[in-house]
């Protein structure tokens, strides 16, 4: 395989209101890669559409995945931003993964089971075979890494899968072709940081999500300083004071929460947090939390709801990026047919 640029694909489901474990586990997590490397930064709306959407509010919520990566720093001039139904090639190569993968690795993927739930049946066949579609979106571009958290590792090590498979099926074609023993990479994750799991500011033990019945109980990444610090304010919590080691945070699921969500947006260990603020209580701690979120998030859904003000702005930094992807996705796809035997 000739030397590859060192090139990251991600993406977000555009399923609806953007929240706090969005930013911190993903969005924010994007900006500091485009040092290093060429990023490649998609609005997955082929994955959206797994379960049904409204498609009204789909188109809306593509929107809103873009402006959240602009707003929290990534530079669509610089790298590329688009939305994955405008590139088609990523459906293409689904397909030839669809006949390398096998069902025996889609049956043991996690994240189907939780999804389905106890009615398999009546899921879509794309659900079944969403990880080959993520498997496309990474390998179309060659990606040599991609940015991972817990619940996407599986997924990742089905890429690999894939790509070995294909690279070991094909292995006298690509000699052939002059590509050596591999076509597809062996995309690396990388993993910045500790696991970052936001829970619901009403129930610690719950993920924070944007179905929750209680909009106190998520910090969406739209909401304006005051509407953050009324939430954070309004947070469950427990009489006691915190704790002075991150062990007597482990039957305090709200407690453990908040610390964490505070030792994310300063970058230290919860156990610095607690050296700082153990044995105070909340009435301290709350106001430092607030501080913290509104000084960093504030700026950023500021600018999201400027960008989302104007549409057709965001629909065309949209298509000049999905041009963008098409130019490297288009003969990388091109080869893969040819290796593969396909005319065309």
């Amino acid at each position: 395989m000739p030397h590859l640029t060192p090139r990251v694909f991600s993406g977000i489901q555009p399923s609806g209101d953007l929240h706090l474990g969005n930013y911190l586990g993903a969005i924010r997590r994007f900006v500091p890669l485009q040092k290093s490397h060429q990023c490649l930064y998609c609005v997955v709306d082929l994955h959206a559409i797994t379960v049904w959407q409204d498609p009204e509010r789909l188109a809306e919520a593509t929107r809103e995945v873009a402006a959240a990566y602009i707003a929290a720093g990534v530079n669509p001039a610089a790298h590329i931003v688009f939305n994955q139904s405008q590139v088609k090639e990523h459906a293409e190569l689904a397909w030839i993964f669809n006949c390398v993968a096998r069902v025996g690795w889609l049956n043991r993927m996690t994240q189907f089971k939780d999804k389905a739930g106890s009615n398999r049946e009546a899921a879509s066949a794309g659900l079944f075979v969403y990880p080959v579609l993520m498997a496309a979106d990474i390998l179309l571009y060659h990606a040599t890494h991609v940015p991972v958290g817990e619940d996407q590792k599986q997924h990742l090590e089905l890429t690999r899968d894939v790509a070995q498979k294909f690279n070991s099926d094909f292995a006298a074609r690509l000699k052939a072709r002059g590509h050596g023993d591999a076509w597809f990479p062996l995309t690396e994750p990388i993993i910045s940081g500790p696991a970052m799991r936001v829970m619901s500011l009403r129930d610690g033990t719950r993920k924070m999500s944007k179905s929750e019945h209680s909009e106190q109980a998520t910090i969406f990444m739209t909401d304006t300083a005051d509407a953050i610090a009324d939430k954070i304010k309004r947070a469950k919590t427990d009489p006691k004071a915190l704790p002075d080691t991150p062990e007597g945070l482990e039957s305090r699921p709200e407690a453990r929460n908040l610390v964490e969500i505070y030792a994310a947006f300063t970058g230290v260990s919860p156990a610095e947090v607690l050296a700082e603020f153990g044995g105070k209580g909340f009435g301290a701690f709350k106001p430092a939390l607030t501080g913290r979120v509104v000084a960093e998030l504030a700026p950023v859904a500021a600018e999201m709801r400027r960008l989302l003000a104007d549409p057709a702005e965001i629909d065309r930094i949209l298509k000049e990026g999905a041009g963008r992807a098409r130019a490297i996705a288009a003969p990388i796809l091109e080869e893969t047919k040819a290796i593969v035997g396909l005319l065309g």
